[in-house]
């Protein structure tokens, strides 16, 4: 028996591969579907079932170019009402492969279809639960994404996880192996552990939403204490696992159109298409189209491309480091971004010598910003649960997942210095509202952590981070 964890950092999201003899399970694929049909082929194994936790939110899935490309039934807990030909699994029914036997757990509260799948040896003896966005480490799925579809509040919920974490899974063996289906970064749940396997005995201990002599009144109210509004594309990420969409090949054709300074202006102009470069952050900086947004393909590019780009069928142009193209435009089709409609050839020195402007953002050093004085304001785009822990005093907190939120917060002929934690997140406010006309903005690099260490400023005591989204 094979058991293979396929995380992928960037949307701290983990798909799984199951082999027992020649037979072969996915659990939540990614979009991208070759991988897994390549890791079958090279191990002399068919793919048997597609099995999905729930619709996902944060992601595509891929089940369904994976089902077309293999044959493999789409397997769905119950209640489901896929769009599709998929197979809606009742409770406790059983999967057999190869040697093993895969058991349905219904566990409804992070959504109405929610489901765990146990895994049994040959022997019949538990060794593995596939938990989805039921049962995290250290934490459990947030009980408000599906209150729309459920017609059901937060705190119902709530309850409804309360009862399927008591009831199906904690009387399980202590010595199982949970597999979530995300670690710590997503925003499916608010204190998730950057371990992304664990026993369920160790959680019991550990986990603060499995204690044992925790009330279901209690439950409830942590669950959903501090919950942040979800990024915008959740719901319409929803809508394609539910209702289907475009083959990833598709996608991946169009968003990899190589095209010249001239014809990448055209596009542009015709289109409406934002350009997205996703080059490093201080790299970015120095030198860019005007009006085009960064947000770095080596930080958490896709959720923030998520979270920030509000409409998911906005064009997009991109800039990438070359080599990176394909990467960039796979990445944006995991979240459902698939209107990408090529990317620059030759990128930014092709653009220049093209005869084009290029714009830039003034970088200073924490040094640099402690010299600078009360010339201007701090700005401190980090999560608010961030700044309550620790944050320059007299600094304002303008989360950048609220940018959309916070045009009439700046002063645009005031002077601001930008940071968050380490200058990811900084610069893609600033390169964001610059394309906006505020102009006044100046980086400071290393974030935080820069300024902090350089001992020039007066920061608050330390606080315990929370665990707010």
């Amino acid at each position: 028996m094979v058991i293979e964890q396929i995380y992928t950092g960037c949307l701290a999201q983990g798909a799984y591969y199951i082999q027992s003899e020649n037979e072969v399970a996915i659990i939540d694929p990614l979009r991208e579907v070759e991988p897994y049909i390549a890791k079958a082929k090279a191990a002399g194994a068919n793919i048997k079932y597609v099995f999905e936790t729930h619709f996902h939110a944060d992601f595509v899935s891929g089940h369904l170019d994976l089902s077309k490309q293999t044959g493999a039934p789409i397997i769905y807990g119950p209640t489901a009402q896929p769009g599709f030909t998929a197979y809606v699994a009742k409770d406790n029914e059983e999967f057999k492969l190869g040697k093993i036997t895969i058991r349905v757990l219904h566990t409804p509260g992070h959504t109405m279809e929610s489901a765990c799948y146990l895994l049994m040896d040959e022997n019949g003896n538990q060794k593995a639960l596939f938990s989805g966005d039921t049962l995290f480490i250290g934490d459990v799925g947030r009980p408000d994404l599906a209150q729309k579809a459920a017609h059901l509040t937060q705190e119902e919920l709530a309850g409804m996880l309360f009862d399927s974490l008591r009831n199906k899974v904690m009387p399980l063996n202590d010595d199982i192996i949970i597999y979530p289906a995300h670690g710590a970064g997503s925003a499916c749940g608010k204190n998730m552990s950057k371990e992304t396997t664990d026993t369920l005995g160790n959680q019991k201990k550990y986990n603060y939403a499995l204690r044992a002599n925790m009330t279901r009144d209690e439950f409830i109210k942590e669950v959903t204490n501090g919950l942040m509004p979800p990024p915008a594309y959740f719901p319409l990420n929803v809508k394609m696992n539910k209702e289907g969409y475009d083959s990833i090949d598709e996608v991946l054709s169009q968003g990899t159109r190589a095209l010249s300074p001239e014809m990448f202006e055209t596009v542009a102009n015709e289109t409406g298409a934002v350009v997205l470069d996703t080059r490093n952050p201080d790299v970015f900086g120095q030198e860019f189209i005007p009006n085009a947004i960064n947000i770095g393909l080596d930080g958490s590019f896709a959720p923030w491309v998520g979270a920030l780009i509000t409409d998911i069928k906005q064009p997009l142009l991109i800039i990438a480091d070359e080599g990176t193209e394909e990467e960039v435009v796979t990445r944006l089709a995991r979240v459902g971004y698939d209107h990408a409609l090529g990317y620059l050839k030759g990128g930014i020195k092709a653009w220049k010598a093209a005869g084009k402007d290029v714009d830039h953002i003034i970088s200073v050093s924490a040094a640099e910003l402690a010299k600078a004085g009360k010339e201007g304001v701090i700005i401190d785009v980090r999560k608010a649960s961030e700044y309550a822990s620790e944050h320059v005093i007299g600094a304002e907190n303008i989360p950048l997942d609220f940018i959309n939120d916070s045009m009439g917060h700046i002063n645009k002929n005031k002077t601001a210095y930008v940071h968050c934690a380490g200058g990811y997140r900084s610069m893609i406010f600033n390169s964001i509202m610059r394309a906006r006309g505020y102009n006044n903005l100046v980086n400071v690099t290393g974030g935080f952590t820069a300024i902090k260490d350089s001992g020039k400023f007066n920061v608050s005591p330390y606080v315990c981070p929370s665990t707010l989204l």
